[in-house]
């Protein structure tokens, strides 16, 4: 008879490489259950199962059913199943193949695409942030690295990890209109909307996107789009970093904070001499910030610069070639 000495063992883990199969089954049951809540969290009603279909569909276009096991490395079964359940959500639909008329074509219906873009929007990105945290660690053998990623997932959930963290999401056409409330919110707030920033804000693929700059936004779990901040070029190998914003509803949560590391990070690895920001003297916090983060003042760039903001008073550049730093305050409104 075993005798119970302390916790309840773990058969699976007792097993080794016998019960290999069964243990990543239990572990892929349990990350898809908290797939699921994540996707529920935010309102989206299709399964785990549903997912590497959305995903090749999204990823490659249109395909047959041949071509859509060959992409999942399923079975045709399985792929008809999932095919059937994105049908009855009204997320894909078939059509015969122009090229084999033998063969039907599977493609997304325009639910099933705005229902793709909100998902990489606002779900993707944390479960798989989320995931990359619970598979974090030393490198080692796979019994030890599965045990790394159950005890994990025994300390917090995925679904509880998508929920709580930020995500850092790239401008898509979509998102213009977050781009503008975000920005017409803090600016409206302190200030007032003025020409140049009509401008941007009602333009960010041509003022931005197209002339090489970024846009990037920090998603939050639980609440989606929160926040954005540009990185706009202005002149031959000179960018500012522009129009950054968060909701009023995510401040608080270092949103800002995460954004504006991230944005740093993007902006370390473009092609670019010189990053700017201009700001307003009424920002003393924010200045106090980006001071501490190795920006300086430059009363050149105020004046080449500056006149295109009645608001702006304050110029600062940043070193590019310095090593990202820790942040440690919120960060504020930039023009």
């Amino acid at each position: 008879m075993y005798i119970w000495e302390h916790a309840m063992p773990d058969i699976l883990q007792d097993l080794g490489y016998l019960a290999l199969g069964s243990r990543l089954k239990r572990l892929a049951e349990r990350l898809q259950a908290d797939a699921t809540q994540v996707f529920e969290q935010n309102c989206f009603v299709t399964q785990p199962s549903h997912f590497p279909l959305l995903a090749a569909l999204d990823r490659y276009g249109p395909l047959t059913v041949g071509e859509a096991v060959a992409a999942l490395g399923v079975s045709q079964p399985a792929v008809t199943r999932s095919l059937l359940g994105l049908i009855d959500l009204g997320l894909a639909e078939t059509t015969v193949s122009e090229t084999d008329r033998r063969q039907k074509s599977i493609s997304l219906t325009p639910d099933g695409i705005a229902a793709i873009a909100r998902m990489k929007r606002d779900v993707w990105p944390h479960v798989a942030r989320a995931a990359e945290e619970l598979a974090a660690g030393p490198d080692a053998g796979l019994l030890d690295q599965l045990a790394r990623v159950e005890a994990a997932l025994d300390e917090r959930s995925l679904s509880e990890r998508a929920r709580d963290g930020h995500a850092i999401v790239d401008y898509s056409d979509d998102l213009a209109d977050a781009f503008y409330t975000i920005n017409a919110e803090w600016i409206t707030e302190m200030f007032s909307l003025e020409p140049e920033d009509r401008h941007v804000l009602s333009h960010p693929r041509e003022a931005i996107i197209d002339k090489g700059g970024a846009i990037l936004f920090v998603s939050t779990g639980g609440l989606g789009i929160v926040g954005t901040c540009a990185l706009m070029p202005v002149a031959d190998g000179t960018f500012e970093l522009t129009k950054m914003g968060v909701l009023k509803t995510a401040r608080g949560r270092k949103a800002g904070e995460y954004l504006l590391a991230a944005t740093l990070d993007r902006a370390r690895s473009m092609d670019m001499e010189t990053l700017f920001l201009l700001t307003s003297r009424k920002c003393e916090s924010a200045i106090h910030l980006y001071e501490k983060l190795g920006f300086r003042h430059d009363a050149g760039i105020l004046a080449t610069f500056g006149k295109r903001y009645e608001r702006c008073n304050v110029a600062m550049t940043y070193p590019l070639d310095q090593p990202a730093q820790d942040i440690a305050a919120p960060a504020g409104p930039i023009a």
